[in-house]
């Protein structure tokens, strides 16, 4: 049991940032498309549709982070202080986001200061979340077990594709759950997005499918030698069946199904990822077995985590059955 200790860690930690990205993606990509509408109903309509989630969905951040401290710290200690500032930058957005949600009900009618601070901050935290991923695939200047690089050393053109990309998946999330949440023209408006979105990720997910193996050899090799060619080829067939069929429903004005797919392209985009990078925490420097922590210490933390998961999905579940449907003009929470 010890010895598989770091490696269901790791899975716990996985899951924890799929469920972030997913959860967190979609409340962060309606405040990336809130500039694209003027309309105050419309606006209020986006705000409210995730007005009962976006700090529950939260949680998982915390445990994704938290478990990586207390599970893995040697990797902890060489990757904070490596993306310190896009994960600083990352905070004080999600921060200044979940104050606008607050202010801008109670400072209405004058609440245009709150509207670009729920915005930017959606845009900004989406970005700074990209950059952390690319900068980390980029590799971390590794020195007798420590960070030994600069503060800025995470910034290239890939990380920067990292960020835009995950800005526009996040904008995809937002727009497919806002089909399916609300009603009226802020719907049809929403699937117009959606689709224009669908072809924006596409690409990004394109470029960077291309620009990793031809990067980085590890990459390359894990993915086109045989016979893992043969066991990963069904993977970017999925995403693009699954890319249809998302365009398909959009089409035929199904309100559940484009979410559904849209989750199911990040799903397979973080598999990809785990695919390419396991058992590595810090690429090509430190696996999950080297940084582990103490198997006492990791047994410990894991009998409290296996006993509160329960309960963090027993409280999102009762929210989200609490406040489904749609959000019509003029209705909400707040």
């Amino acid at each position: 049991m010890e010895a598989n200790l770091p490696a269901i860690w790791a899975a716990l930690i996985g899951v924890s940032v799929v469920l972030y990205v997913i959860m967190d993606g979609f409340d962060l990509g309606v405040g990336i498309l809130f500039p694209f509408t003027r309309d105050e109903r419309e606006r209020d309509q986006m705000m409210n549709s995730v007005a009962p989630f976006w700090d529950g969905n939260e949680t998982w951040l915390v445990l994704g982070g938290g478990g990586l401290w207390v599970a893995f710290p040697a990797a902890y200690a060489i990757i904070m202080p490596a993306l310190y500032v896009p994960i600083i930058v990352m905070l004080l957005a999600l921060i200044f986001r979940g104050v606008a949600f607050e202010f801008r009900w109670a400072a209405k009618p004058d609440h245009s200061l709150w509207d670009i601070a729920f915005a930017g901050g959606s845009a900004v935290a989406a970005f700074a979340q990209g950059v952390v991923l690319g900068g980390l695939l980029n590799g971390i200047t590794v020195e007798n077990g420590a960070f030994a690089g600069g503060p800025f050393d995470w910034f290239s053109p890939f990380a920067i594709a990292c960020g835009l990309g995950l800005v526009a998946g996040y904008a995809l999330l937002g727009a497919t759950w806002l089909n399916m949440r609300v009603s009226g023209d802020l719907e049809v408006r929403a699937r117009r997005w959606a689709k224009t979105l669908l072809l924006v990720v596409l690409g990004f997910v394109l470029i960077v499918s291309v620009w990793t193996p031809l990067q980085y050899e590890r990459i390359a090799a894990r993915w086109f030698t045989w016979p893992n060619i043969l066991y990963l080829s069904p993977v970017p067939v999925l995403t693009a069946l699954l890319a249809a069929a998302v365009w398909t429903t959009l089409e035929k004005e199904r309100p559940f199904a484009p979410f559904a797919g849209s989750v199911g392209l990040f799903v397979l985009s973080f598999f990809g990822l785990a695919v390419s990078q396991f058992p590595y925490l810090v690429p090509d420097q430190l696996t999950v077995f080297d940084a582990a922590a103490a198997p006492e210490s990791q047994m410990f933390l894991l009998v409290g985590t296996l006993a509160l998961l329960p309960v963090i999905l027993g409280y999102t579940i009762f929210v989200y059955w609490t406040f489904r449907g749609r959000v019509r003009p003029g209705e909400g929470y707040h």
